[in-house]
């Protein structure tokens, strides 16, 4: 009688990694969205100099010496080229009041600075005039994440308004007594 060889370490690995490769899509996004995160609009300009701005969830600190921050962009969204080849780019943190904000820069195809009074940060980058924090950086790093690209930007430069942040939870923003 021959006996089958035990399963090496990186059998096992590779067998309990395809456990969880099984994960329901739909029932991960909708867990994810339990943790409240902020809501916050990024901006650069393209190779021509058009303003180019996208809504993003995925905003984090990664280091205050050197400062540093991070966010993400799905391979699929439209200013993906745009953002992952910028030098420069600024993440204006929104307030609780600029819901509309969101939705505008969430669309595509429309024109997400018309009516907008925008000044030139560091590179050009458009600075909108209401946020309740700026942070203006230069890509210091773009990482392979998954579906999408990690981007960490170097500060140079920041504002905090002090203002209340917009919080997105379980996919709704919260209202005031909410987020209380």
């Amino acid at each position: 009688m021959t006996q089958k060889p035990l399963p090496n370490r990186a059998e096992k690995e590779l067998a309990e990694l395809a456990e969880y490769a099984a994960v329901d899509p739909t029932g991960f996004r909708r867990a994810l969205s339990s943790f409240a995160t902020g809501v916050a609009v990024v901006t650069t300009l393209d190779s021509s100099g058009a303003k180019v701005g996208i809504t993003i969830n995925s905003f984090s600190s990664v280091s205050l010496d050197p400062p540093l921050v991070l966010w993400s962009i799905a391979e699929d969204s439209m200013s993906y080229g745009v953002f992952t080849a910028a030098e420069h780019f600024a993440v204006h943190v929104l307030s609780r009041q600029q819901q509309e904000f969101s939705s505008r820069f969430a669309q595509s195809a429309c024109d997400k600075f018309g009516g907008l009074d925008c000044n030139a940060g560091i590179g050009g980058v458009p600075i909108l005039g209401d946020f309740a924090a700026c942070f203006e950086c230069s890509t210091e790093h773009v990482y392979e994440g998954g579906d999408h690209k990690i981007i960490v930007g170097r500060v140079h430069r920041f504002e905090d308004r002090a203002s209340d942040p917009l919080v997105l939870y379980r996919s709704r923003f919260l209202t005031e007594q909410e987020a209380i």
